[in-house]
């Protein structure tokens, strides 16, 4: 074997074992995470009262409307209000062009199930869930929460919120017979989202979008 081969089959070793740590790394991550967001996530019958809801954005329909993701995160927060689970829904999502606002999508489909608008706050910057948690915090003061969301997101929705100082609880918005192939894309997915929310928190720390402080409850 000459040296070159053996500088190529000592390099591709590397890479491989490089390539296994990472992905047990990652794995051992979204592990821990799973287990911390279980303790804290509830039926909306059982889930313990908090003064919000925080209901997190998605993806919009080509009309601007909820998509069904979404129309099910709306609907698990307006079962929470109306069984007096919450007082206000803070509806976080992205409104980066006016061409795209989840918040006024979401309040515009809570008020048709009957939430009065005055019980119905709106972050129209909650670009991404780190975002949506940080300002849920930082600008409308809410230190206790229930976030709203599908299984496959809500451990990390829990992470980052706890992580921000708010004490927050989840309930599962899984309502629909979402296709099997995007639900398993989406769970694939939030294996690296969740390993970015880690690098987020522990080292790069972005700021969001703030502003003046609008506190829910003055």
């Amino acid at each position: 074997m000459t040296f070159l081969q053996k500088f190529l089959r000592i390099c591709l070793h590397l890479v491989l074992y490089t390539a296994l740590a990472t992905f047990f790394a990652i794995g051992l991550l979204r592990t821990g995470m799973l287990i911390q967001g279980r303790a804290r996530t509830y039926l909306p019958a059982d889930v313990p009262n908090a003064p919000v809801a925080l209901v997190l954005g998605a993806g919009l329909n080509r009309d601007g409307t909820p998509g069904v993701v979404l129309r099910d995160r709306v609907e698990t927060a307006v079962e929470l209000y109306n069984t007096g689970k919450v007082a206000k829904l803070l509806m976080s999502g992205d409104n980066s062009s006016q061409y795209y606002n989840e918040p006024g999508a979401m309040q515009e489909y809570a008020l048709s199930l009957g939430i009065p608008a005055e019980d119905i706050v709106l972050d129209y910057a909650g670009r991404r869930t780190y975002d949506s948690c940080f300002r849920a915090r930082a600008i409308f003061g809410v230190d206790q929460v229930i976030v709203v969301t599908q299984a496959f997101h809500l451990p990390r929705a829990l992470f980052l919120c706890n992580t921000f100082e708010i004490d927050a609880n989840g309930v599962s918005a899984d309502d629909a017979n979402y296709n099997r192939r995007s639900y398993i894309f989406w769970w694939v997915r939030e294996i690296f989202a969740s390993t970015v929310a880690y690098w987020d928190v522990l080292i790069a720390q972005p700021e969001p979008i703030l502003g003046e402080p609008e506190p829910i409850f003055p």
